[in-house]
């Protein structure tokens, strides 16, 4: 008979070897063919290395021909064994110094699958290829089932939360767009959301720590898969290394093996934990519910029987599923072998600790899959037959679309499979178990299945944000409007006008303004010969509509988004708010930079974000510092770069970026570490700078000594001196500045850097037009004090209202006309309400505590004949009568209004 194997060919020109063929060979799934140029590769190279040898002298005779023992492979598995030896044989016909022999040694071995001898040696192998092919064998092994394990590890917990009836509140997580969430944390958690969607068992029950950790542990697993798969990509497909390098090739290998071991202990605790829970708790109960009896002696024969099925179960569970205490075992055995560089045994346990999280996934499967769906295994069913729908009078609940199909799929191929002569119970464990073998010949199906649900739902389908951007839910909106409400009524304060400019502009408008960040301008395709790019800042455009216009003083305030092509991070985003106010025009000496700084200071403290500093320097100050230490004047801007990142970076970090990148000196580096250093309190430090005579010698900083003088006794005068830091070390690295810059820095547990900044720029405008107007200004990072709002409202645990809704309409019935009618009279008198119609009040009242709306208004049958209505404090649960005519005057009074 003609053998309908895959064929797997080896050594061919453009041809690659995967981790599910070296799988497949090794588990005889497929069969091996060997290239034969590959070959006749190997043969040549032999001959030609025969010849060489022959006509050496006789001494040369004597040395010692390399090989390696067989012997090594005793304690491996059949499928382990068989894969090391493909891959090495692999390495062999792409290495260009293979011998035939050797080549001819192990084919001979895989094809005719003959177990060597422990007495037998390769030949031309030393024994640290042979250690790295071992390795790279059993990763191969490990990455192919580890990627099936976790496609099927997310099936049997979406399984487990609907047997649980489990809180799946922990699934709701969205990535944040900075770069900071963990991706396959929150992919593992859409997938079980997009498999559990429509389920109405999830959500019943309390949290259980088993369910909620599932994101973060799966996420772990899934991530180490990919690293996994990622390392032995490169084995598969590499020729021998040197002996010299095998231990380094070994050693990193085995890493990536150790970091898949810690996941595949933590998957295999929680898995277990389900498990338990899921037959100590629910087994029993679920079935007795399913079953529905209509007679008294029936309900409590099927209770015994329930009873006696969790009992036998449980009593399986217990002797058949691997503990939690083995695990520990077997991965307490892998550390020490990894610690004592016992690779192969090292690897050989990370394995056999994969087949053990197998099998207790399997076990967990068949937990919920019994919960669920066992009374049709004791009751039967047909093949084909849709069980899965809800039962309005029974226990169950409908379950979810993908669980639905998942759970239909299995029952299929159950009820086709062959019944032993066992008992009902040991029939349905054995098939089941078998249906999550994964050399069961069915596996594949069953994996694709589970693919096919999760990627051809529709949820898949919906779009997805870009890096660096996000979207804001209705909480996260009220708090938005909230501090933007306050930031302008700061700046309307101080006699600001609005002002809005495009989202985009001409590119060469915003080019040469960013100094060493221009290179993050977001440019944009060419549209008929205009070059765009989306702005930078505010304040370029700002200056930039100043000098269009021929303004000569303006004081305006603009709230918008700015674009920035950045790597995202935490609390970096591409995408994002600013808040600027800037003065331009000729004013009295250092007043506008004093009040641009009380601005800053209002705006902070009004925001309640806790405690903060604001950092002050002085460009000329800064350049008279740099031209004192000896840097030369065309190195200014760039050294101001470097000095700008001091606070991400220490001096270290900074002194061989000058020294290395930019030329300077360690001598004038050193002098700029001792200057950079200095800060405190505004006077004080003032003070200790007109001390040292060459900054009052050079004509830049002694003229920044004499303007923040100016300034600081403005500042002492206003009350906000005490939030000022005088800070040397300030540089900011935008080219336009020219005078006083600062910056705030949020100084609680919250690290999100810079919150806000700004400084002189006396020649900007004068960049796009022929007039000179100077201006100040300020740029708040609001996105960074939404982050610290968002933050401390969590850690007071205060709720916030997405809403402002003061009155909930409620119509009993279903007399939209009726509620139309009332909502309208209340929208007429400038009240923020809502209307709902349904016939259960307590539907509407559950609207609104979930609103926390204060005020309902309740319409029923009895309140239309006697011409009143109930109106209900919500929060005191005091319901009084009111006559209709005097609804609207009643709750005003009530409000305040």
């Amino acid at each position: 008979m003609e053998d309908q194997r895959r064929l797997v060919t080896l050594g061919g020109k453009g041809s690659a070897l995967s981790s599910s063929s070296v799988y497949e060979i090794a588990n005889r799934l497929a069969r091996l063919n060997m290239d034969s140029s590959a070959l006749s590769k190997v043969s040549s190279s032999s001959s030609s290395s025969s010849n060489s040898k022959t006509s050496k002298t006789d001494a040369k005779t004597d040395a010692v021909t390399i090989s390696a023992p067989f012997s090594i492979l005793s304690n491996l598995t059949r499928e382990e064994s068989r894969a090391s030896l493909v891959i090495l044989l692999n390495k062999l016909l792409l290495s260009s110094s293979s011998t035939s022999t050797a080549v001819n040694q192990l084919s001979d071995l895989i094809l005719n699958d003959v177990s060597p001898s422990e007495q037998d040696t390769i030949d031309g192998v030393s024994p640290g290829d042979f250690s790295v092919a071992l390795i790279a064998g059993i990763s191969t092994i490990l990455d192919h089932r580890s990627s099936a394990l976790s496609v099927i590890s997310d099936a049997v917990a979406a399984l487990s939360c609907e047997a649980l009836q489990a809180d799946i509140s922990a699934f709701n997580l969205n990535d944040s767009g900075d770069g900071s969430s963990a991706k396959d944390v929150i992919s593992v958690a859409s997938d079980l959301k997009i498999l559990l969607n429509g389920s109405k068992r999830v959500n019943s029950k309390s949290d259980e720590p088993a369910v909620a950790s599932v994101p973060v542990v799966h996420g772990k697993f899934r991530e180490i898969c990919r690293l996994l798969h990622s390392g032995t990509r490169v084995q598969l497909n590499s020729a021998v290394v040197s002996n010299s390098g095998s231990s380094g090739t070994v050693s990193a290998m085995c890493t990536t093996l150790f970091s898949l071991a810690v996941a595949l202990k933590d998957l295999g605790n929680i898995s277990y934990n389900r498990a338990k829970h899921i037959v100590d708790y629910h087994i029993a109960k679920d079935i007795e519910f399913s079953a529905n009896p209509q007679k008294e002696d029936s309900a409590n024969l099927q209770k015994k029987d329930s009873a006696n099925l969790q009992k036998e179960f449980s009593a399986k569970l217990q002797e058949e599923c691997p503990r939690p205490d083995q695990l520990k075992a077997l991965f307490a055995s892998l550390v020490t072998a990894h610690s004592e560089e016992e690779y192969v045994k090292f690897s050989h346990d990370v394995n056999s600790l994969l087949v053990m999280v197998e099998q207790i996934i399997s076990w967990e499967a068949l937990a919920a899959f019994i919960s669920l769906e066992g009374k049709d295994f004791i009751g039967g069913a047909s093949v084909g037959e849709d069980t899965t729908k809800a039962v309005k009078k029974g226990g169950n609940k409908k379950i979810g679309k993908g669980t639905t199909a998942l759970v239909q799929f299995l029952k299929d191929r159950l009820l086709s499979m062959p019944i032993q002569n066992v008992t009902v119970l040991e029939n349905l464990v054995r098939n089941f178990l078998s249906l999550l073998e994964p050399k069961d010949l069915g596996f594949d199906t069953l994996l694709k299945k589970v693919k096919d649900i999760v990627d051809s739902n529709e949820s898949r389908r919906l779009p997805k944000l870009p890096k660096g951007t996000r979207d804001f839910a209705k909480e996260q909106m009220a708090v938005r409007e909230k501090a933007f409400s306050i930031i302008v009524e700061v700046f309307k304060r101080h006699g600001a006008s609005a002002l809005d400019t495009p989202a985009f502009e001409m590119r060469e408008t915003l080019m040469g303004k960013y100094g060493e960040d221009s290179k993050l301008i977001y440019d944009l395709a060419d549209q008929g010969g205009e070059l765009c790019s989306l702005r930078y800042d505010l304040t370029v455009p700002f200056a930039r509509y100043v000098a269009m216009n021929g303004l000569t003083s303006f004081k305006r305030y603009q709230i918008a988004k700015v674009y920035r092509r950045d790597n995202p991070s935490k609390g970096r985003y591409r995408e994002f708010y600013q808040c600027d106010f800037d003065i331009a025009g000729q004013f009295e000496k250092m007043m506008p930079d004093f009040e641009v700084i009380k601005i800053l200071t209002e705006l902070l403290d009004e925001l309640d974000i806790g405690e903060y500093e604001v950092k002050l320097n002085h460009r000329k100050l800064l350049d008279g510092m740099l031209a004192i230490c000896g840097v030369p004047q065309e190195k200014f801007r760039t050294i101001c770069s470097s000095i700008d990142k001091l606070d991400k970076q220490s001096f270290e970090q900074i002194k061989k970026e000058m020294v290395d990148e930019k030329g300077l000196s360690n001598e004038i580096s050193d002098r700029i570490g001792t200057f950079v250093k200095w800060r405190g309190p505004p006077v004080e430090l003032l003070s200790k700078l007109k001390q040292e005579r060459s900054f009052l010698e050079n004509n830049e900083s002694s003229l920044a000594l004499d303007e923040l003088e100016i300034m600081f006794k403005a500042l002492e005068k206003s009350k906000c001196i005490d939030k000022v830091v005088f800070d040397l070390s300030l540089a900011r690295g935008l080219d336009y500045y020219t005078g006083v810059i600062f910056e705030a820095v949020f100084k609680g547990a919250a690290q999100v850097g810079s919150i806000a900044a700004g400084g002189r720029y006396d020649n900007l405008i004068g960049m796009f037009g022929t007039r000179q107007v100077p201006a100040v200004g300020i740029s708040l990072g609001i996105e960074r004090v939404f982050a610290i709002m968002e933050q401390l409202q969590k850690d007071k645990n205060q709720e916030i209202r997405a809403t402002e809704t003061q009155v909930l309409v409620s119509i009993l019935g279903d007399d939209s006309a009726l509620a139309a009618e009332l909502v309208g009279e209340l929208w007429n008198a400038k009240v923020k309400a809502e209307f709902m119609i349904h016939k259960k009040v307590m539907k509407h009242i559950d609207r609104a505590r979930d609103a926390k709306i204060p005020w309902m208004v309740l319409v029923g049958e009895r309140e239309l004949s006697e011409g009143v209505v109930k109106l209900k404090d919500v929060v005191a649960a005091i319901d009084y009568e009111v006559p209709r005519g005097k609804l609207v005057d009643d709750i005003c009074r009530r409000l305040g209004m």
